[in-house]
């Protein structure tokens, strides 16, 4: 793990906990195939964020924020 994956913050509204999931997704409405956000989640809203992205339908893949570095 780098020091940027143990100093990652969960990108949930308002939670400071320590991230431990990346999730890439796009829009495929406005991004390219080739265009992909990250946002990183801690254990506790990992499920939260794939569930908000999910619900719209947006491509994305979760895996463990060391892994995918």
């Amino acid at each position: 793990m780098t020091d940027a994956d143990t100093s990652a913050t969960c990108s949930r509204a308002g939670c400071r906990a320590p991230a431990s999931w990346r999730i890439d997704w796009r829009n495929p409405r406005i991004h390219t195939g080739d265009r992909r956000k990250t946002w990183v989640a801690c254990d506790e809203h990992v499920g939260y964020l794939r569930e908000f992205l999910a619900a719209r339908s947006f491509p994305l893949d979760v895996s463990a924020l060391e892994a995918a570095s």
